[in-house]
Formats: structure tokens, C-alpha cells, sequence
């Protein structure tokens, strides 16, 4: 993933840090990546651990929640066998960061007192306000 934030960052691939990936499926609940190293002449590396990664989407009312997670595995049927855990841990981790962010905004929103408009002299909290007085 290319940081967009950072426009400056030049992206180098790392020839030293490759893998090759293969894509399982059931076709029903979600994709396992099977991330084999490699070096960079593209044969296996085995000083390198194979990695699994779970992919697969809940449907929400805002529509479908991509989650992706890592799946501690030795082999690919292992890493089936634990699918079901750890898409539903890599679940309550989203909600939490999800209700997190929520309460980062809620706290965010700053509302001035009541009586903050009358100390700024103004209407609105606006300074200087006026020099019309009705009787």
C-alpha cells in the first residue's frame, strides 16, 4: 500500500522481502493467501516462514466490512481449520476500532457554553456586535 499522505515517499519494491501468493477458496465464506517466500530470483526461500492471511467480507447496513487478518498456520489445512477465529476476532477488533474512531469524533465536536456568547460581546459569539440598542 502507497501512503497518498506522504507524496513525497518514493516506492521501492524489496527485492530481499518477496513472496509468491496463491489465493484459496471456498467460494462461501472468504479467501485464504498463502504467502510463500522467496528470494528475489523468484525461487523458495526457507530460511522464511510461509504465511496465511483470511479475507472476507460482513455485510453491514453501510454495506459490505472487508476484513483481512493473519492466521497463525503451518499448513494450509490448518490455516482452514482456524479461518472461522480469526475472521470473527479480526470482527470484534473492527467494531472496537470502529466504535473507538466514533468516540474520537463524538469528543471532538466542541460546543461552546451558554454563556460564552454574552462574554465575547457579541451576537452569535461573534465580537463587537452592534451599536443599535432598541428601547
Amino acid at each position: 500500500m502507497i501512503d497518498t499522505q506522504n507524496r513525497g515517499v518514493d516506492p521501492q519494491m524489496s527485492s530481499d522481502d518477496l513472496y509468491l501468493e496463491e489465493v484459496f477458496t471456498d467460494r462461501r465464506v472468504g479467501t485464504i493467501q498463502r504467502l510463500s517466500p522467496v528470494d528475489a530470483m523468484g525461487r523458495p526461500d526457507p530460511a522464511r516462514a510461509v504465511l496465511y492471511i483470511g479475507q472476507t467480507q460482513i455485510l453491514t447496513a453501510a454495506g459490505a466490512l472487508p476484513l483481512s487478518f493473519e492466521i497463525e498456520a503451518a499448513s494450509l489445512q490448518e490455516a482452514a481449520g482456524k479461518f472461522g477465529d480469526g475472521a470473527k476476532l479480526a470482527l470484534q477488533q473492527t467494531m472496537e476500532r470502529l466504535e473507538e474512531m466514533r468516540r474520537d469524533a463524538a469528543s471532538s465536536i466542541i460546543v461552546p457554553d451558554a454563556g460564552a456568547a454574552s462574554q465575547l460581546g457579541g451576537i452569535g459569539g461573534m465580537p463587537g456586535g452592534g451599536k443599535i440598542r432598541m428601547p
